[in-house]
């Protein structure tokens, strides 16, 4: 961002509203950044960044990046996997102390699969305020421009990276009915698109997503049976940070259905209808609020 650029945005009407706002201390603002372009940071995070007594991130070396792009000077703390729980400890003190801390991570939202749950956990566990400003999230983003038409997903976030854990977990997913959202370093790519196909069936759909919002933004959908030649025609599909989404299984067939009603059934007899509905959908894989409507007439006709 220009010098002239920054001065133009200092005089947006909008940012007055930030100011307006009440921003109290003792609190945790967790803080979703860009996934890959800069000016997908918010308004309202960018205020927080300003006012906050440090900022939490997972490395130092790019959020001090990030904050040098809008000018802004702040003392960071190094709160990454290896060193979370740690982190946290100390994090919990300066809010008891009285400061404000801001958490981000190197990208999008803390704690999607990436470092801050676990200093969430500490926070509130401690009695203090989480404050959280919404943001960019790379599984949204892709699930806004797949069309995969549902109104579930079932977030995976990355797979094991060894082939046989890979497959178990893939294999528990074979009847989920959502929409699945994994996400893949571009070196396992290609591991990735070959367990799936040999899971899954090769007509479900999938969605590529490579460097989303990025210069070299890529989004591709196709049958899972031309996923690995559609990676192979271009080498540059091996680089570059994937979310990849799946198309969740088809509706249950009419033996489906006899068998929800029968594990229904059984539940109904110990269970509420909402406790049995919420069995049922983990076990059969079904909507829990198609079961749950199953459940009330079978209630209903006892």
């Amino acid at each position: 961002m220009t010098v002239q650029e920054s001065s133009v945005l200092a005089t947006l009407p909008v940012l007055g509203e930030t100011a307006l706002q009440t921003y109290p201390t003792a609190t945790l603002y967790v803080v979703a950044t860009p996934i890959g372009n800069v000016t997908d940071i918010s308004l309202r995070a960018l205020h927080v960044l300003t006012l906050v007594d440090a900022i939490a991130c997972e490395d130092t070396r790019n959020t001090s990046h990030l904050l040098q792009r809008f000018g802004i000077h702040k003392p960071l703390v190094a709160a990454h996997m290896h060193n979370e729980r740690e982190a946290a400890q100390a994090i919990v003190q300066r809010l008891q102390a009285g400061e404000r801390i801001a958490l981000v991570s190197d990208a999008g939202t803390p704690g999607v699969s990436d470092p801050g749950a676990k200093i969430v956990d500490a926070v509130i566990g401690a009695g203090l305020r989480v404050v959280p400003l919404p943001g960019a999230s790379a599984a949204v983003t892709a699930l806004s421009a797949s069309g995969l038409i549902n109104d579930q997903f079932h977030f995976v976030g990355f797979l094991p990276a060894k082939a046989k854990q890979r497959e178990t977990v893939l294999n528990g997913l074979r009847t989920v009915t959502a929409t699945m959202v994994f996400y893949e370093a571009p070196h396992r790519i290609v591991d990735c698109a070959a367990a799936l196909a040999a899971v899954f069936e090769p007509t479900r759909q999938v969605v590529f997503a490579r460097e989303l919002t990025k210069l070299f933004e890529e989004i591709h959908r196709c049958p899972l049976s031309d996923a690995a030649a559609w990676i192979a025609a271009d080498a540059h599909r091996e680089k570059g940070e994937y979310v990849v989404l799946l198309a969740g299984a088809p509706e249950a067939t009419d033996a489906g259905d006899a068998e929800a009603e029968r594990i229904l059934n059984i539940l109904l007899a110990e269970c509420s209808v909402k406790q049995a509905a919420n069995l049922a959908a983990q076990i059969t894989g079904r909507k829990k609020n198609a079961l749950y409507d199953r459940a009330l007439a079978l209630k209903g006709g006892d």
